[in-house]
């Protein structure tokens, strides 16, 4: 059983998995595919009736579910669908035409960008791209010397007659690496890894459970393997033998899609269009969210904190409010605690006026000491148990009253919890932190029937599609700031990271886990600035607020207070510039949201997505590319020294223009002021006045920073169109050219060594002279 480390205490969990059953020695029940006849082909693929090694028989389909995409099943029933349906569809196949060719034993699926061969006697199944290059294939399964296997070959495998799950094994050759797989916490490359599709509370960011699992993987080798279904499906990735990757799935029919690339942008965009675009959060999301933190809070003290940072200039566009807005012991029934929050529509309208949006908040439990929750009860809102009663669980691990979970499978409980929320955005709130969800136990009951090994995946999607839709209804967006997820979930913005420790090793952790939930696809991603459980020292602070103001999105949040002022002056100081810096980036950052939601590549990238052909790229997993053109790597430790791998090209050391060759490994220093930051030479970066908010609006009074003056073209993305801007470079002129709605009124120039600063410059035709950037490395042309 994974998550459970021997000799030390380990807390059981009301919504701990199941466990597959493990086979004796000598018995049988492997159904393996031995060999297969064709039954008919059509437009898109090929059916067939395949013969296993007992002597049965089994129905397989393999088709083109999109250009680049070759589906498989394999099944008893030729219908049969996952249990995840139904609640909801993880995976939506588009009809594409195929070239199908049976030529004697052979048969062949040609879906564009990946081809599936296949050999009927004996049965063996291999993709390939169009030039013929092996992408993946078939393991028949793994033997040791005594002739035990070690992993099971495409089939199926009985447990005293019953189905215990469906199984696939690839060869796994000995350079082939594999990410994905949601927000993993572990090592990027999971090659050795046994990775559980079971949504955990995770107890922080430093482990091998995870809040947000999604069954996709990427291969260095071109290819990526999605595998539909909501059922805790286990990848063994190497670890059993090294040989192979091996996919058991304990649902009534083995669906999986083989995603050609070559790049990971490119299967991550054939993903999106299997399962949804990720959703753009609106502007204003961008900006910094402060938290009250995880301690009473009261609408003075809110009020107090919005003044002081407003007062301190503290670049903030979103306050959070955490559990204590609603009344202790009666979480979460959606209701103010009316004793500490005497006018909510008061206090909401106030920091409405100061520019601060408002973010509540909430799970969808409501514990045993709400006035609400016998109503609820008695209306069959809450899952139950096979007797009929409600399931009462203890989802805050005995440190808060336990509670029931609502049905999101009942129609009349989904417009119950809605009626709840509905008030709260119209009186003035704007976002939902949509906690929890991962707490649905095994043996629940749903009203649709569900069980609760069914429906433990799916819930988090079921819970954050009514939180949003709400939320779009009324404020006219559908962001959510969520802890968990499953298949599909980019369509929620957005997601953080957890309850992490707030130590350095957890900031590393952390820093997987993004990078690995990006190269899922969820390009929308945050974590708690400061670490959440804990007090960080003042050091880990600011290292940990450069990291924030650096990530996709940014929050302040923790057990403790996690405000700049409660911090030692020079350590507000210097989490206050980073985030001034994200700020003064914005139309940057803002762009490459814009561009990530319509492409599925994620904002905050492993550098193996801009460098899938540099093995190294597929190593680097403590820094990463922030958009196409700054390179970010975090301080993961108190020494002020790491090692920074760049990759291919010339890079400009953002504080001092230095410039650096790529293809190499850095030894960097950082006193604590700054943090390893460095830019794409020649990179055109759109950069903003001064602010304290970010607003919704178009940007306004842009400077466009060169770095290296030379030859150059960027797309900037904002809410009112996409601006290109070219540049080029002529002797001592230097041009630059914008088309589009952005307000470019300056140029800059940073300071990059060895690049001879132009004499002349033009802005759309007309000569300007080169600005300086308060608080950014520039030079006067």
């Amino acid at each position: 059983m994974p998550y459970r480390p021997p000799l030390v205490p380990h807390e059981t969990f009301v919504a701990d998995p199941p466990e597959l059953p493990v086979r004796a020695p000598g018995e049988h029940g492997l159904s393996a595919l031995a060999r297969a006849e064709v039954l008919s082909t059509d437009g898109q693929g090929v059916t067939l009736k395949a013969g296993t090694s007992d002597g049965g028989s089994l129905a397989v389909r393999i088709t083109a579910a999109a250009e680049g995409v070759i589906r498989v099943r394999l099944s008893e029933d030729p219908l049969a669908k996952g249990r995840a349906t139904r609640a909801l569809s993880l995976v939506h196949p588009q009809p594409y035409q195929a070239e199908v060719r049976v030529d004697g034993d052979r048969v062949r699926v040609d879906a564009g960008a990946v081809v599936a061969e296949l050999s009927l006697d004996p049965w063996h199944l291999r993709f390939v791209d169009p030039t013929g290059t092996v992408l993946v294939s078939q393991s028949r399964g793994e033997q040791d010397i005594s002739g035990r296997l070690r992993t099971l070959p495409f089939g199926r495998s009985l447990v005293d007659g019953a189905v215990a799950a469906y199984h696939e094994s690839f060869v796994a050759p000995g350079d082939e690496r594999f990410v994905g797989l949601g927000e993993k916490f572990t090592p990027l490359d999971k090659r050795g890894q046994r990775a559980l599709m079971w949504n955990f509370d995770a107890f922080g960011s430093e482990s091998d459970r995870s809040h947000k699992n999604i069954p996709l993987y990427l291969s260095n080798r071109g290819y990526g393997v999605l595998v539909d279904s909501g059922m805790p499906v286990e990848f063994d990735v190497c670890q059993s033998t090294h040989s192979c990757v091996q996919i058991l799935v304990p649902d009534d029919l083995i669906d999986y899609y083989v995603i050609a690339g070559p790049t990971p942008a490119r299967i991550l965009d054939r993903y999106d269009r299997l399962t949804s675009r990720p959703a753009l959060p609106p502007k204003w999301a961008f900006g910094a969210w402060m938290s009250s933190g995880f301690f009473r809070d009261s609408q003075d003290r809110v009020l107090e904190r919005a003044r002081r940072i407003r007062e301190r200039g503290i670049p903030c566009d979103v306050l959070h409010l955490d559990c204590y807005w609603q009344v202790a012991g009666a979480w979460s029934d959606l209701r103010w605690d009316a004793e500490q929050f005497p006018d909510p529509a008061g206090m909401l309208a106030t920091l409405t006026e100061q520019g601060f949006r408002v973010s509540l908040w909430m799970n969808p439990y409501v514990m045993t000491g709400s006035p609400l929750f016998g109503e609820a009860a008695e209306a069959g809102y809450f899952l139950r148990r096979a007797d009929g009663s409600v399931y009462v669980a203890d989802t805050w691990h005995g440190s808060h009253p336990a509670g029931g979970i609502v049905d999101f499978t009942n129609p009349a409980a989904v417009d119950w919890f809605a009626g709840l929320l509905r008030p709260l955005l119209e009186q003035g709130a704007a976002v939902f932190k949509t906690d929890f969800a991962e707490g649905v136990p095994a043996d629940a009951v749903a009203h649709n029937g569900m069980t609760g090994v069914e429906l433990h995946n799916v819930y988090s999607l079921l819970f954050n599609d009514v939180v949003s839709t709400v939320t779009r209804e009324v404020a006219g967006h559908d962001l959510v700031w969520a802890r968990s997820s499953y298949l599909g979930g980019q369509r929620h913005s957005a997601q953080w990271s957890g309850d992490v420790n707030a130590t350095y090793p957890a900031l590393a952790s952390t820093l997987r886990g993004g990078l690995s939930h990006g190269l899922s696809g969820v390009p929308f991603w945050s974590h708690d600035s400061g670490g959440f459980h804990g007090t960080p020292t003042p050091d880990l602070y600011v290292r940990w607020a450069q990291f924030g103001a650096f990530s996709p999105l940014v929050r302040f949040h923790g057990t403790t207070s996690r405000l700049p002022w409660d911090f030692p002056a020079e350590a507000e100081r210097l989490a206050v510039e980073a985030l001034r810096l994200r700020y003064r980036l914005m139309p940057y950052l803002y762009s490459a949201a814009v561009a990530a939601a319509r492409t599925g590549a994620p904002m905050m990238r492993a550098l193996l997505v801009d460098s899938p052909d540099d093995p190294a790229a597929w190593t680097a997993e403590l820094e990463y590319r922030l958009g196409p053109d700054l390179l970010v790597a975090p301080m993961t430790g108190p020494e002020n020294r790491r090692h920074v791998y760049l990759p291919a090209g010339d890079w400009v050391d953002f504080w001092t223009g230095e410039v650096h060759a790529g293809g190499r490994h850095l030894r960097v220093h950082r006193p604590l002021d700054r943090f390893p930051l460095f830019v794409r030479y020649g990179a055109l970066i759109p950069v903003a006045p001064p602010a304290d908010r970010v607003g919704d609006g178009p940007f306004t009074d842009v400077t466009v920073l060169s770095f290296g003056a030379t030859d150059a073209s960027a797309v900037v993305h904002d809410v009112d169109g996409d601006t290109t801007i070219r540049a080029a470079r002529s002797g001592d002129e230097f041009r630059v050219e914008v088309d589009g709605p952005l307000a470019v009124t300056g140029l800059a120039l940073a300071p990059v060594d060895g690049a001879r600063p132009p004499r002349r410059l033009l802005l759309d035709g007309s000569a300007t002279v080169a600005g300086t950037l308060d608080g950014l490395p520039t030079v006067r042309g």
